[in-house]
């Protein structure tokens, strides 16, 4: 089933328990969108942000928020600011990583961008230590058993269309240990199908070891649409699946959040006022999940969801 009717099935039966968005203070004249999932790091519960103003692109900052109040996150004066879009945080063997997209120019034009990744048990001091491939975002890191790491990669380009029909595809690939994170490895993952048809495109955002010994993920599905003046509206929403590693297989691939479940808002360019991408979930007290997502690339929305990977395993969390 192409990706819009799904979406419209989804619509109609959609179950969404709470919306709101996230305030973020301290950066005043600046927007704060595309974040990692809020996390506890000594006793302390924070958020990366991409921060950025409203009128550029491709100047983004990553900078740490601590919570200061219900769905409020307060910047932490002072901290690391890093030159990255679209943060995520994972925690491998007891060290935090931190990965987002980092854009390089060539005389204030975009030239190329890749992943980067820091790590370190000191939040404050975080050390840069591996590059993904060229024209790749959406890089994740899960921790597995026996501390070996689950690497999801994402290729997109035309040449992925012309082999595969859809804009991106996803990977996946093992490494024993994080320091054996490379390009090389990120560019050998192996492609999981079933994910996506022609000309959709999306990738992973958050993943999850469960107990089944299966991974949850979160991620985000695309597509192009035009409005009733035929003008071109980039159409992200929020959706997960189950990895099954010994089969190398999708499980239950669906979409679980659209622009629409969240508040009403303003969006960087009327391109983007159907973006919901993706952070990821963190589980609540009673069973739900709130789901964490950049909306219209200028705010941050949080909707409560009943738990995506039903059925699958309960999270073993290490965040």
């Amino acid at each position: 089933m192409k990706l819009k009717e799904q979406r419209e099935v989804f619509e109609r039966e959609k179950q969404i328990y709470e919306s709101c968005k996230v305030k973020f203070l301290g950066v005043d004249g600046f927007d704060v969108y595309n974040s990692s999932i809020p996390f506890y790091w000594n006793g302390k519960r924070y958020i990366y942000g991409r921060v950025e103003k409203r009128n550029e692109w491709a100047r983004s900052w990553a900078r740490l928020f601590e919570e200061t109040g219900r769905d409020e996150w307060t910047l932490v004066q002072g901290d690391m600011i890093y030159q990255l879009e679209d943060p995520y945080i994972a925690v491998i063997n007891r060290e935090l990583i931190l990965g987002g997209t980092h854009v390089r120019k060539k005389q204030g034009v975009v030239d190329t961008y890749y992943g980067y990744f820091y790590r370190g048990e000191d939040i404050h001091d975080l050390n840069y230590f591996t590059t993904g491939p060229d024209y790749m975002k959406d890089i994740r890191l899960v921790q597995l058993k026996d501390n070996r790491v689950g690497v999801f990669s994402r290729p997109r380009s035309e040449e992925i269309r012309a082999l595969h029909g859809s804009e991106s595809i996803i990977g996946f690939a093992v490494i024993n240990d994080i320091s054996e994170l490379n390009a090389d490895v990120i560019n050998n993952a192996a492609k999981i199908d079933g994910l996506f048809e022609e000309d959709e495109w999306g990738g992973c955002n958050q993943c999850y070891y469960l107990d089944s010994g299966k991974i949850g993920v979160i991620g985000h599905k695309s597509y192009k649409r035009t409005d009733k003046d035929g003008k071109d509206i980039l159409a992200y929403m929020n959706m997960s699946f189950v990895y099954d590693m010994k089969e190398h297989k999708a499980l239950d691939v669906k979409i679980i959040g659209t622009r629409s479940c969240y508040p009403e808002g303003p969006a960087k360019t009327p391109a983007l006022v159907d973006c919901a991408f993706t952070s990821g979930i963190v589980m609540r007290e009673d069973g739900k999940a709130d789901l964490y997502s950049g909306i219209g690339d200028a705010e941050v929305g949080r909707i409560v969801i009943d738990y995506p990977f039903e059925g699958y395993g309960k999270i073993v969390s290490t965040i």
